[in-house]
């Protein structure tokens, strides 16, 4: 996508607010690959998504800034949670005092710790997930997420495009790109979910757990 095709886009969609916009900029000067944050388009995505899907427990893997967990947390309904995992425990002084100073700090639970390892012992039974953490351990965050995504639930993965290094040949060496081509090749032959990629932004796998 052309730059200029991109901010068409952003010109024709609704606003991010002037808040997340802070916080898009505050990202970008503070933290390292601050372009991680999902940033105006996907996130007026993923608060689309969910008032379409209107989920009660919404799993995140991997906060990063906070920026797409607040946009989660706009399209909830009244009652609904975001419970966001962030392995990083040094990013927990930038990105805690932005959730909780954002208007929808009552419907997010910020913890820091492994999901994987942490989330199953929350004994919920989630509606939504959204994998944006460690490349290296997709297909293990998405195993997870599967085994507490209710029948008919839906998962979200972000960055399955990976800037297209998907596609390089030789292939990549790096564990990084290896995780993504690995995830990718794991869920196209996984036949308990129906999945597409939107090609947003660095790709975004949506799938859906099948009915047992």
């Amino acid at each position: 996508m052309t730059p200029e095709l991109e901010q068409y886009l952003l010109s024709h969609i609704d606003a991010e607010g002037d808040y997340l916009y802070r916080l898009w900029r505050a990202t970008n000067v503070h933290l390292l690959r601050g372009r991680m944050a999902s940033g105006h388009l996907q996130g007026r995505l993923l608060k689309m998504l969910v008032r379409m899907v209107r989920p009660k427990n919404i799993l995140e893997v991997g906060t990063f800034s906070g920026y797409s967990a607040i946009c989660m947390a706009e399209g909830l309904d009244e009652g609904g949670m975001v419970y966001t995992y962030e392995i990083n425990d040094e990013l927990e002084d930038f990105t805690r005092p932005w959730i909780e100073g954002s208007d929808v700090a009552d419907r997010i639970r910020f913890i820091i710790g492994d999901a994987v390892k942490e989330a199953p012992r929350l004994g919920i039974e989630f509606d939504m997930a959204f994998i944006d953490g460690d490349k290296r351990t997709y297909t293990e965050a998405y195993e997870m997420a599967l085994k507490v995504l209710r029948p008919g639930g839906f998962l979200l993965a972000d960055n399955t495009l990976w800037d297209g290094h998907v596609l390089d040949t030789p292939r990549p060496a790096d564990r990084q790109t290896i995780g993504i081509e690995t995830f990718n090749d794991f869920i196209a032959h996984d036949t308990r979910v129906e999945k597409v990629i939107l090609p947003i932004r660095d790709g975004l796998t949506i799938a859906m757990k099948k009915p047992c």
